[in-house]
């Protein structure tokens, strides 16, 4: 079997390119590379003992071939096993085939059977000869990409089985408290599940609750908490400078000017947070908060704390909407209170002009700069901070996780470590945080500011349109002001939807002598900024945009959202995007404009997601009800390198072996340190690089 890595001297083949791009390069991955399903190849089954709808495998004569032309070219071949007849049809096929199901020959065929009025039929089976030994186990179809058949890919999985270190990584005592996962080894769960016998339950191995799939579960959960107790001790030996408010400092001074009272939340959040800054040890803290629930001030009084103590704090927003907005914040409540100390907040971002991004980086060199703000630029090279105590990142799921690295890197080119806050308006599920973000400290802001109103969300098909530009007609004559989000710029071949330039035509159409602005990625910066200025003054009632609005943006006279094409959205989007309005006094409302496909009917996971958006408002329902639909890939965006970081395991399905796994891995680190090694480089390999991020 060749070996998947290249040689020196020989370029890779097609298949070992394959194999590479799925990330199949040690013997351990290839052995790690389980089978999404299996065929039954063990057993011949007689046309007349099977049933309309079964999987079945035949053996017989061909007694008819032909090619017609009706209802389009397709080769029908007649087969007979001596107690029925069924027609194998193929509409894709090559002289090959015709040659090896010639009339007279003996073939096996495998594929679903289908009765009907015209007889017994099998659509594009499986073919080959008769004749030889039945497999004795059943036969695994792998997860598999372009130019990797399915044989290539066995020979090669089989050969890393044969090949991988499975030597016992979890001690005796840890295995104990689990009785059935001492039955089962790795090694011969994995060759089990390679290779099941055909005595075993279908079910079983798909609902992944057989035993030799509990024990892999078991092991990669195992891995994944040594890993994050690993990245987390591993920070216990940093240091980082210890920032305390000063008596009257910056901190006070913007609490007794901030124009509202701080909820109970941001009150107690506040404190968590200033208790980490006051220590040695870098805080690595997620702030998490449903959508109006005032992060941003509870960030602007951590900066504080940083510049009273004499460092600097870094802002970083993955949008320039978004860090403009908290610029613009920021700015309005620190300028004044900085200025007094010959102190400025900075501003740095990609599309700013070389004289304008030198002037700021100067600023920040100096240390003239207490507090930065702005997006991926705040951490490119030529960025150079005099003393930075703190950074911030806003909604850091969807950083990427080189970008969150670079961070890392950019952070720790101090001699001393800077405290590290992460912000997300995507609450997150308890599981999730028990197990992706184990190494994280969690703050949870669980209460809305006083003033916000609730919204009420309708969910309207796409036929009554007419009837929301009514509503938006309304909305205007009461002074109040609209947002229309669209999911795409421009008109898309592939995807047949209203996008946001025709949208936009036909609400100027609809509502003349009224300005209706248009808000897209594509457009220039200051464009951008100048349209959001307009519509922020109350100056254009209705925006038209695409999803640059999700996050941040703060305008309290909008009352209502319309969303089209909602059923193309994900879940915590669609909440973000709701959370644009209700921030005023006046009744808010969203409405969830969907349209069903050609058959007529929205997908399960369309409507589940519509269902929950209908039923409720709260951040953290939202969140539980999106990890049911979606599982947990949109909570933890790149936290991972591009695969999820748990394969085999499910959170919900899951969790007793997820108290297991974070119950035994401090006894496991702390008396079996060189198996705990063994066990994540195993399992994770580099991965697990990325929960340093």
């Amino acid at each position: 079997m060749p070996s998947p890595a290249a040689t020196a001297d020989k370029p890779l083949s097609a298949p070992q390119k394959a194999l590479r791009k799925l990330g199949l390069v040690r013997p351990i991955d290839l052995a790690l590379h389980l089978p999404l399903r299996y065929e039954d190849e063990t057993r011949i089954v007689r046309l007349s003992d099977a049933r309309d709808g079964d999987t079945v495998q035949i053996e017989g004569e061909v007694t008819h071939q032909e090619v017609t032309f009706r209802p389009r070219r397709q080769l029908l071949v007649s087969l007979n096993d001596g107690t029925d007849t069924v027609v194998l049809r193929f509409f894709n096929f090559y002289p090959s085939q015709q040659k090896q199901m010639a009339v007279g020959t003996r073939i096996r065929a495998r594929g679903e059977l289908r009765g009907g009025f015209a007889g017994l039929t099998m659509m594009h089976p499986t073919v080959r000869a008769a004749g030889g030994a039945l497999p004795q186990a059943l036969t695994p179809i792998y997860p598999t990409v372009a130019q990797l058949p399915q044989p290539y890919l066995r020979k090669a999985v089989l050969a890393g089985l044969a090949q991988a270190d499975l030597s016992e990584t979890v001690p005796e005592p840890v295995l104990n408290e689990i009785s059935h996962l001492r039955l089962w080894d790795l090694r011969k769960s994995l060759s089990f599940l390679h290779q099941p016998t055909p005595d075993v339950s279908l079910a079983q191995l798909e609902d992944h609750s057989h035993p030799s799939w509990q024990r892999l579960k078991a092991e990669e959960l195992l891995a994944q908490q040594l890993s994050q107790l690993q990245a987390r001790r591993a920070r216990e030996h940093l240091r980082a400078p210890m920032l305390r408010a000063a008596r009257s400092g910056v901190h006070e001074q913007l609490l007794a000017v901030l124009p509202f009272q701080l909820t109970g939340a941001q009150r107690r959040v506040g404190e968590e947070i200033a208790r980490d800054l006051g220590t040695v040890q870098p805080m690595h803290r997620l702030l998490q908060g449903d959508v109006g629930s005032g992060k941003t001030v509870v960030a602007a009084l951590a900066a504080c704390i940083a510049i009273d103590a004499g460092w600097q704090c870094a802002l970083m927003a993955p949008t320039e909407i978004l860090a403009e907005q908290h610029f613009a914040k920021l700015v309005d409540w620190l300028a004044p209170l900085l200025q007094a100390r010959g102190q400025r907040v900075a501003w740095l971002t990609g599309s700013q002009k070389k004289k304008a991004r030198g002037e700021m980086l100067a600023l920040i060199d100096s240390g003239e700069a207490a507090l930065v703000v702005g997006t991926h630029a705040v951490i490119q090279e030529q960025v150079r901070f005099a003393r930075l105590g703190l950074a911030i990142i806003d909604e850091q799921h969807r950083f990427g996780v080189q970008q969150r690295l670079d961070l890392r890197r950019k952070l720790s080119e101090a001699q001393q470590e800077p405290h590290l806050l992460m912000m997300s308006a995507t609450p997150i599920p308890r599981t999730l945080a028990m197990s992706y973000y184990a190494d994280l400290d969690v703050s949870t802001l669980d209460e809305l500011p006083p003033g916000r109103t609730p919204v009420v969300t309708k969910l309207l098909a796409e036929h009554r349109r007419g009837e929301v530009i009514e509503r938006i007609r309304g909305q205007i004559a009461e002074g109040r002001q609209v947002y229309w989000v669209c999911p795409l710029i421009e008109e898309s071949e592939a995807l047949d939807l209203r996008n946001a330039t025709e949208t936009h035509a036909e609400l100027s159409e609809a509502l003349p002598g009224q300005m209706i602005g248009l808000l897209h990625s594509r457009m220039p910066p200051a464009e951008k900024k100048a349209v959001m200025a307009l519509f922020a003054a109350g100056e254009m009632p209705v925006l038209v945009s695409t999803t640059v609005i999700e996050v941040g943006v703060d305008v309290p006279n909008a009352s209502l959202m319309v969303i089209e094409h909602a059923e193309r959205f994900g879940l915590s989007q669609l909440h973000q995007l709701r959370g644009r309005v209700g921030r005023g006094a006046a009744a808010s409302a969203c409405v969830l404009l969907y349209s069903a496909p050609d058959g007529g009917r929205l997908g399960e996971t369309a409507r589940a997601r519509l269902k929950a958006m209908a039923e409720t408002s709260d951040g953290f329902e939202i969140a539980r009800r999106d990890l049911e639909i979606r599982g947990p890939g949109e909570f933890l965006g790149a936290r991972q390198s591009g695969a999820a970081l748990l394969r085999f395991a499910d959170l919900a399905d899951d969790s007793a072996l997820l108290q297991w796994a974070r119950r035994v891995a401090p006894q496991m680190l702390d008396q079996h340190p060189d198996m705990a090694r063994r066990h994540t480089d195993r399992w994770l390999g580099t991965k697990s690089d990325y929960l340093k991020a």
